[in-house]
């Protein structure tokens, strides 16, 4: 099968949380091909947990997920988070890094991942960005969609606007397959649409989680609930789209014991075993 393939994680990987370490590491079959953090989380972070963070280094491939990187934001990057990534990122060798296509700080931290209007001129300003990141860090920055709860105005719709700041930075994509439906349902567009609009040749890897239905119209983003038929059905379509990418499950809180994620995990890995390789990919 043709697939393009992220050269640092491959297969069908899951989110490493604090609350999962021990049974990860205790775990004598690793469920997973690869785990993912938010770096921030982990960054100067020493005793025991750092120990045991760098004995999962040991036996995992890793990608690192940022939260507060800013960058669809007004303020000035934070040239000292960039360079504690640099840092973090080259000690424990991880040359997949993604962040949010989102906005998170102006004067301070927001602690939440905020739209940012769809418009040329931030297609302009935050493939600026893009590129003043991965020149500070010295690799490839991965950009992710987001979910949202309000839509700013501006002249394009999300996927246009996505693809316009992946042409213009010449970057890659994390295709969130849960936040499209999320967005979709709270913006009643369509998502399967959405899922065919992304450019293939951009796409880097994959993430599905869970989420929480606050109204009929309106879903919160939570990754604090099994994946549901919907988002396995849409990551199904983007395989037999773009061809098979590593794919990761997110989960945050709600933890359900370790074997009801790695049959999550198992459920990645049949779908891709059983992708059908994309017209446009086929001989």
């Amino acid at each position: 099968m043709t697939a393009f393939a992220c050269p640092g994680v491959q297969g069908a990987g899951l989110g490493l949380r604090r609350s999962l370490l021990t049974e990860i590491i205790e775990n004598p079959q690793p469920c997973a091909d690869f785990l993912e953090i938010a770096p921030e989380n982990w960054i100067n972070v020493g005793g025991r947990f750092g120990r045991q963070f760098r004995a999962l280094t040991e036996r995992y491939r890793f990608a690192c997920h940022g939260l507060s990187l800013n960058l669809g934001g007004l303020a000035p990057l934070n040239r000292r988070l960039l360079s504690d990534l640099k840092r973090f990122l080259d000690q424990h060798q991880i040359s997949v890094y993604s962040e949010h296509l989102s906005a998170c700080a102006d004067e301070g931290q927001l602690y939440d991942l905020m739209p940012v209007p769809f418009s040329d001129s931030n297609v302009r300003r935050i493939a600026k960005r893009i590129r003043q990141v991965e020149e500070a860090l010295e690799r490839p920055l991965i950009i992710e969609n987001v979910s949202a709860y309000a839509c700013l105005p501006g002249e394009m719709d999300e996927p246009a606007f996505i693809n316009a700041v992946l042409h213009e930075a010449d970057c890659q994509l994390l295709l969130d397959v849960n936040n499209v439906l999320v967005n979709s349902v709270n913006f009643a567009t369509d998502a399967e649409e959405f899922i065919r609009a992304m450019p293939s040749e951009r796409i880097a890897y994959m993430h599905v989680a869970g989420h929480f239905d606050a109204e009929p119209e309106l879903k919160i983003d939570s990754h604090g609930a099994p994946v549901i038929d919907r988002v396995w059905q849409l990551l199904q379509l983007a395989y037999a789209e773009h061809g098979v990418r590593a794919t990761l499950l997110e989960r945050d809180f709600n933890f359900p014991p370790l074997a009801e994620l790695c049959a999550e995990v198992a459920q990645i890995r049949r779908f891709q075993g059983a992708a059908v390789t994309p017209q446009s990919l086929r001989a």
